[in-house]
C-alpha cells in the first residue's frame, strides 16, 4: 500500500507532551493538518514556543517551502478528534491508562480510523484488550527526537486486523519516516532489544573498569556505527569479507568466543552509581541544552547522508 499526505487526512494527536509534540510537528510538515488533545492546556503554550526550532529542523532535513498542516488543540477530547483519520496516541506508559484513553478515543473517532500507540514497552495485546474494535489497534513506536529520527516500530497485537498493519506503515512512509513491522509482539519491540544486548555490555565493560564511559561510547561511533547507520549490521558484515557467508566462516569462531565471554550487568545500586559517574565525567561541563543541540545539528548531516547513500 502507497499512499501520499494528501490522501491520509487529519491526523489526531492524542497526549501532547514532549513526544506528542514531536509528532505533531513531522505531521504538519508534511502537509497534514494535525488535531492535538490533552488534558493539560499549558502544553499549547509549550509547542508554541518549541515549533520554531522543531520546523527548522525539519527543513534542514526535508526542505522547506511546501504545504505547511495547520495544528490546533483542544483539551476536550472529541472535539479535538473530530473528523480525523488515524490517530497518534502518546499518553504516558501506564496500562490501565492506556486502556482507558484507547476506549476515549475509539469513542470519538469513526471505527474505520487507524489507532497507533507511541509506546515504548507496552503490548499491543494488553492495550486493545478493552477495545470495543481492537483490529485497529498498533503500535507506532518512534525514537526520540521524534521529529527527526526516521524509524518507526510497528507491531499488531492478537486482535490487529493486518489492514491496520499496512494502512499504519504506508502513513508513516508517506510522511518519510522509515517504518519497520514486526511480525509478532515481543518485550521493547525490536530497535530496543538491539540497544539493550549492546547496552549491557556496554555497562559490564564500565563497571567491571576495561574502559570508561567515554571511550566505550567512542569505540562505537567512530568504529561500527557509522558504517551500521548506512548499511546496517548484516550488509556491513557481508562487505567486510567475499560475503557474508564468507564472513561467518572467518569470524564466525571470533564472535563465538566474544558471546561466550559477554558480561552480564544488573541495574544495582552499585553499577548505576559506578556508571553514572564515568558517565558524567565523559560530558564534563557541557550543558544538556548544549548537548542536544549538537545532536539535532548532527542528526540532519547524518540523516541527510542516509538518505543519499543508505542502503536499506
Amino acid at each position: 500500500m502507497s499512499i501520499s499526505p494528501s490522501d491520509i487526512g487529519p491526523v489526531g494527536i492524542v497526549g501532547f507532551g514532549t513526544i506528542g509534540q514531536r509528532w505533531a510537528a513531522a505531521f504538519a510538515h508534511a502537509g497534514l493538518d494535525v488535531r492535538c488533545h490533552d488534558p493539560d492546556p499549558g502544553q499549547w503554550p509549550a509547542f508554541e514556543a518549541r515549533r520554531p526550532g522543531l520546523d527548522a529542523d525539519l527543513d534542514a532535513l526535508r526542505g522547506g517551502g511546501g504545504r505547511r498542516g495547520a495544528v490546533t488543540f483542544s483539551a476536550d477530547l472529541p472535539a479535538a478528534l473530530a473528523g480525523v483519520r488515524f490517530v497518534q496516541e502518546c499518553g504516558p506508559e501506564r496500562l490501565a491508562l492506556k486502556q482507558t484513553l484507547l476506549a476515549g478515543i475509539e469513542d470519538a473517532v469513526d471505527e474505520s480510523v487507524v489507532i497507533a500507540s507511541s509506546s515504548s514497552a507496552l503490548l499491543v495485546s494488553d492495550m486493545q484488550a478493552q477495545c470495543r474494535h481492537p483490529g485497529r489497534i498498533v503500535l507506532g513506536h518512534p525514537f526520540n527526537p521524534a521529529h527527526l529520527m526516521p524509524l518507526v516500530e510497528i507491531v499488531g497485537g492478537r486482535a490487529t486486523a493486518p489492514e491496520a498493519l499496512a494502512r499504519a506503515r504506508a502513513v508513516y512512509e508517506a510522511i518519510g519516516k522509515k517504518p519497520v513491522v514486526l511480525s509478532r509482539e515481543v518485550t521493547g519491540h525490536l530497535a530496543l532489544r538491539l540497544m539493550g544486548a549492546m547496552w549491557r555490555e556496554a555497562i559490564a565493560l564500565v563497571r567491571d573498569g576495561v574502559a570508561s564511559a567515554e571511550d566505550v561510547d567512542r569505540a562505537f561511533c567512530y568504529g561500527p556505527g557509522p558504517k551500521w547507520t548506512l548499511q546496517g549490521s548484516f550488509i556491513s558484515n557481508h562487505l567486510n569479507a567475499e560475503g557474508i557467508e564468507a564472513f561467518f566462516a572467518k569470524y564466525g569462531p571470533t564472535y563465538q568466543a566474544i558471546w561466550d565471554d559477554l558480561g552480564t550487568a544488573r541495574l544495582d545500586e552499585a553499577t548505576v552509581a559506578a556508571v553514572s559517574q564515568t558517565v558524567r565525567g565523559a560530558i564534563g561541563e557541557r550543558t544538556d541544552a548544549a548537548l542536544r543541540e549538537e545532536r539535532d545539528r548532527g542528526l540532519v548531516a547524518i540523516l541527510r547522508a542516509v538518505d543519499a547513500d543508505g542502503a536499506l
